[in-house]
């Protein structure tokens, strides 16, 4: 059907969890750019949850700051950075299976196979670094999330004399960190690698065409019930159509 979906259960969780570092060594550029923004997704969403908690948001937030420090060092090769990325995406994986997500991840979920048809993929951690500002801009409507990114940028040393700026300030920081990591902006600019690119492998048509099916699919996704702000079908198509050509979230 082309759609990801999550499956969870206590029947396939491990005992033991080993994090040896020295997998990660051999890692090729490109996933350790999709992986480590992947896992900025699962910390800042298991942050602004409606599932957070006391246990969690420590969890959250230190992973944040690890992935702003060592995330692009790694994706360059410090094997140090490479070492800490390992335990950063591991403690925001605590974060997430305990708070759960939103809707990034419904969203990478149901775009990523969706296009297969035309020659390839929007890999996962790609997808959720491109919808992750654009999703931070359509949440911050409501005050408590609002509040919270606020904290996160508060933690990043972002600046901001409140948290409408904050909010800004981050999403203006993690793009940045996209071009850091040769991530497009949209799933227009996505080439067949991955890469940026003018006009990447979906065509617009066939996107618009698709798009009522694929918001509807990505609302039903399980990740959409903790999300901080509940959206409409239509709200999620325009969502969805920020996502395509980058435009700006002002609803």
């Amino acid at each position: 059907k082309g759609i990801k979906y999550p499956i969870a259960d206590f029947e396939i969780t491990p005992d033991v969890a080993i994090v040896d570092p020295e997998l990660a060594e051999t890692m090729p550029k490109k996933l350790v750019a999709h992986t480590g923004m992947d896992a900025m997704t699962h910390a800042i969403e298991a942050y602004v949850s409606t599932a957070n908690c006391n246990y969690t948001d420590p969890l959250a937030i230190f992973a944040i700051r690890m992935i702003q420090a060592d995330l692009v060092g790694s994706y360059n090769g410090d094997m140090a950075k490479r070492d800490a990325m390992h335990d950063a995406q591991c403690l925001a994986g605590m974060a997430f299976s305990n708070a759960l997500l939103g809707i990034v991840h419904s969203m990478a979920h149901k775009t990523g196979a969706a296009f297969a048809d035309y020659g390839a993929h929007i890999i996962h951690g790609a997808a959720n670094a491109m919808y992750l500002p654009k999703v931070i801009a359509f949440n911050a409507k409501d005050p408590t999330a609002k509040a919270r990114y606020g904290v996160i940028a508060d933690e990043m040393k972002l600046g901001g004399d409140n948290d409408d700026e904050k909010v800004k300030l981050l999403i203006a920081y993690l793009r940045g960190m996209n071009d850091d990591l040769n991530i497009p902006h949209g799933i227009k600019f996505y080439g067949p690698d991955s890469y940026p690119c003018e006009q990447g492998f979906v065509p617009e048509e066939v996107f618009l065409e698709r798009l009522p099916e694929i918001a509807k699919n990505a609302i039903g996704d399980a990740c959409t019930g903790s999300n901080p702000r509940q959206p409409s079908q239509e709200e999620m198509e325009k969502l969805l159509k920020c996502c395509y050509y980058d435009t700006e979230v002002d609803f």
